[in-house]
């Protein structure tokens, strides 16, 4: 399944490079719920991988939080990830 990288995991001083927020394309919180454990994989355009795993949901508008091993680039924003 695919989904989209929205933003990082930020508040108002404080961005997390790690925690990264994803849209899996779903509308409800109680859908997000069935993606919590699920591993994420990011592919550089340079062909290496980045992997990480969904934590939780975040608000209730179908978005979900994951965190990677690595922090990703600032240009994997609006791009695509692998959900396993």
């Amino acid at each position: 399944m695919k989904g989209k990288i929205v933003q990082f995991r930020r508040g108002r001083h404080v961005v997390h490079e790690r925690h990264f927020l994803i849209d899996v394309g779903v509308i409800t919180k109680k859908e997000t719920e069935k993606f919590i454990g699920k591993t994420v994989e990011w592919k550089s355009p340079a062909g290496k991988i980045i992997k990480g795993k969904i934590s939780a949901c975040h608000g209730s508008k179908g978005i979900v939080r994951a965190i990677f091993e690595k922090g990703l680039p600032g240009q994997a924003i609006t791009t695509e990830v692998e959900i396993k």
